[in-house]
């Protein structure tokens, strides 16, 4: 992602302890790396929101191409989207359904 070697960190280290004082500098640290760690859980949980959108209208997509063959003859990957878009729906009814 970056590309700082080991005399960039030194240099960014000394300016950090002679700018914030050793006082201040752990603190420092640790508001930076939390705010890091808090950035990199958002960027994947926006990249998993759109891998499951993508899935989504691609199964979306492969429901209405079954559609128009009428379910019948359908390629294997139609199938497999329509088998699987099948069984969520049984188990999004299983709940709701008196035994």
């Amino acid at each position: 992602m970056f590309d700082i070697g080991f005399w960039e960190l030194l240099l960014i280290g000394v300016i950090a302890l002679v700018v914030l004082g050793p006082e201040r500098l752990p603190g420092a640290m640790r508001t930076t790396a939390k705010t890091i760690r808090s950035i990199r859980q958002m960027a994947t949980g926006f990249r998993q929101e759109v891998e499951q959108q993508l899935r989504l209208d691609e199964m979306h997509q492969n429901l209405k191409k079954a559609e128009k063959l009428n379910m019948e003859n359908l390629a294997p990957e139609l199938q497999e989207s329509v088998d699987e878009l099948k069984e969520a729906a049984r188990s999004v009814q299983k709940p709701y359904q008196k035994d």
